[in-house]
């Protein structure tokens, strides 16, 4: 029964990769699936209380890291809050349509014509759909060295 227990922990873990290129996964919710299920299934004696206090410091790390991303280079290039919203719903929208190139094309194209719409400006909504990509590549690096550190810590703290 651990076989099985472990291969559940070890497919949730890459499930929580697979939730940065499909964010309609939550990539950290299935991370933490994984940490319960060795918890609950596998050894309850195991994990520490200073592991959960960690994995929980390093989640609020890993949500604000990817929030942070993505509003600071719409913000840093003029983009508007319409267009860090509209983002946010096209990178969802995006990675349905034309996986895994829809989170990246789908969100650039729905600010470059938001941006477009309220400023007038072609340039201006170029820079901004191009600060959009460059906030949601950075933001998905972040989650996956910190998914990759939280994990490390996990099989740390099991051997």
């Amino acid at each position: 029964m651990d076989i099985l227990w472990w291969a559940t922990v070890a497919i949730l873990f890459i499930l929580s990769f697979v939730g940065i290129i499909y964010p309609i996964i939550p990539s950290i919710v299935v991370l933490w699936g994984g940490f319960a299920v060795y918890h609950f299934l596998i050894n309850s004696n195991e994990l520490s209380i200073w592991f959960w206090i960690g994995m929980l410091v390093i989640t609020v790390v890993l949500i604000a890291a990817d929030i942070i991303a993505n509003s600071y280079f719409v913000k840093k290039y003029g983009g508007s809050k319409t267009s860090e919203r509209i983002a946010t719903i096209a990178t969802i929208i995006g990675s349905f349509i034309i996986p895994p190139f829809g989170i990246i094309l789908i969100p650039f194209l729905a600010v470059l014509v938001t941006e477009y719409i309220i400023q007038k400006n072609w340039l201006k909504a170029i820079k901004v759909g191009s600060a959009t990509v460059v906030g949601f590549l950075g933001g998905s690096i972040a989650k996956v060295l910190i998914q990759l550190l939280m994990i490390g810590i996990f099989i740390i703290s099991v051997i």
